[in-house]
């Protein structure tokens, strides 16, 4: 007669009552299927791996709180889950602190044009060949006078997509500019 296989859950019993070969398999056999699960997730490879290592502390160390009546891999998976989220909360934190302030580009973007021959009138051909919503979010903000937060209500968008819209804006006139 065969033995039944080994399932996940009966490892992580074993693993439980002390048998380290069933957790070392049980370790082997999670990374298996939440590898794949991080790498749709995170363009990186090298951090795949960081967070994976991560996740099997963070398993480790919630051991005891696994129910034996439950399916392992949602517990794992949810561990997994909250421990990406983490990864993801600080890596953009980490992003938002390296960023430029918009503000700072439009004031180089503003030096370059006072300090040139540039004027918004000069440049507003320019301006009128950009996509539709940059040049009315700029011509809104420095013909009219709006701030970020009043086109944004005047046009049914978010402060912060009118401000990216505007940056990238400026990013092309400073391109075509500067040629």
């Amino acid at each position: 007669m065969t033995e039944p296989p080994v399932t996940l859950e009966i490892l992580m019993q074993q693993a439980l009552a002390g048998d380290k070969r069933a957790y070392a398999e049980l370790l082997r056999e999670t990374a298996r299927f939440v590898r794949p699960y991080l790498a749709k997730r995170l363009s990186i490879p090298g951090d795949v791996d960081d967070l994976l290592q991560e996740i099997l502390v963070s398993i480790h160390k919630a051991r005891h709180t696994y129910d034996g009546k439950r399916p392992y891999k949602p517990w794992v998976f949810a561990i997994a889950h909250f421990r990406l989220q983490d990864y993801l909360r600080s890596y953009y934190a980490d992003q938002l602190r390296d960023a430029t302030e918009l503000s700072e580009v439009e004031n180089s973007l503003s030096e370059h044009v006072t300090n040139s021959d540039f004027t918004y009138e000069s440049i507003i051909g320019e301006v009128h060949q950009l996509p539709e919503k940059q040049a009315t979010i700029l011509e809104m903000m420095h013909q009219d006078g709006y701030t970020a937060k009043e086109v944004a209500a005047k046009i049914g968008m978010k402060e912060s997509a009118v401000k990216v819209a505007a940056y990238r804006a400026y990013r092309i006139l400073k391109e075509k500019l500067s040629r």
